[in-house]
């Protein structure tokens, strides 16, 4: 019985700390929720600008922030539609049109955002932000594919974000 409530007092306590520190970001938009449609406003049938986004429980010991914005249902294979990184770990949100951070191309092969503009149907548009322990320095030929491997081994939290959005 002791072996048990001690037992179960550890597991409180590394949830508690795993949670307080952290390890548990969040990820959200004042346009849409998690899983609902996104607004026409940021489509390419819309004003094609980005969406606000924020998030919250964030390790301290974050440097900086990328973020992708992709499509799992594009007809060729997942199409990426805004990677951004180098986010500042002093920053908590990005604002609507976010234009002033470093963007890599997309699968357009633009330094910007492209808004959801699915050819049938509904698709999901997954925004994955990525805490990292470091500031990345990349080659001026970086694109999603070399990014995630020089990110992969500094990834100390992430969220994710899902919007749908149907022609």
């Amino acid at each position: 019985m002791k072996f048990r409530l001690l037992l179960l007092s550890g597991l409180m306590l590394f949830f508690t700390v795993f949670f307080k520190n952290g390890y548990a970001m969040k990820l959200s938009s004042a346009a849409f929720s998690n899983n609902g449609f996104m607004p026409v406003k940021y489509s390419c049938k819309g004003e094609d600008i980005s969406p606000p986004l924020q998030w919250e429980d964030f390790p301290s010991e974050t440097q900086s922030f990328a973020l992708i914005m992709s499509d799992p249902d594009a007809p060729m294979g997942t199409w990426d539609h805004w990677i951004v990184v180098n986010i500042p770990s002093t920053q908590t949100s990005l604002s609507e049109d976010t234009k002033s951070l470093q963007m890599l191309p997309n699968s357009w092969g633009r330094k910007d955002y492209g808004g959801p503009c699915p050819p049938s149907g509904t698709h999901h548009y997954i925004f994955d932000l990525y805490a990292l322990d470091t500031k990345l320095d990349l080659p001026a030929n970086t694109d999603k594919k070399l990014l995630l491997s020089k990110i992969k081994p500094h990834i100390i939290d992430s969220a994710k974000l899902t919007g749908l959005f149907q022609k």
